[in-house]
């Protein structure tokens, strides 16, 4: 397990990128109303909302998909949504292992990923 604590807040250097949002029992409720604005508020994919944690991701998250021309819109809007939640930005480049570490920034605190799988 290795904790990325590399705290830069995200920049629009890349083609691609994801954001997993990350809650717990405590903020499923938040989590769940933020998940909704983001599907209503903009045309992107919006991925399930995991009560487990699921791949490098240590707690419960949902994901959104979007891309450089979007970036300037969405991150923004998060920060100023996400309450409490942190939320990691990274790069999609292909490359898991650097896009969850080198690529990664973060809106609040950085939570712990599980690199092994890379």
């Amino acid at each position: 397990m290795t904790n990325v604590t590399n705290s830069k807040y995200p920049i629009n250097i890349h083609d691609k990128y994801h954001a997993h949002v990350y809650f717990d029992e405590t903020s499923l409720d938040l989590a769940s109303d933020l998940h909704k604005q983001v599907a209503e508020n903009f045309a992107l994919p919006v991925g399930r909302i995991h009560q487990k944690p699921v791949g490098p991701h240590t707690k419960w998250s949902f994901q959104i998909l979007f891309g450089q021309n979007d970036f300037d819109e969405v991150v923004p809007w998060l920060d100023a949504h996400r309450g409490d939640l942190s939320v990691l930005v990274h790069a999609d480049t292909g490359n898991d292992a650097i896009d969850h570490t080198e690529y990664a920034y973060w809106l609040g605190e950085a939570v712990k990923i599980n690199l092994n799988g890379f």
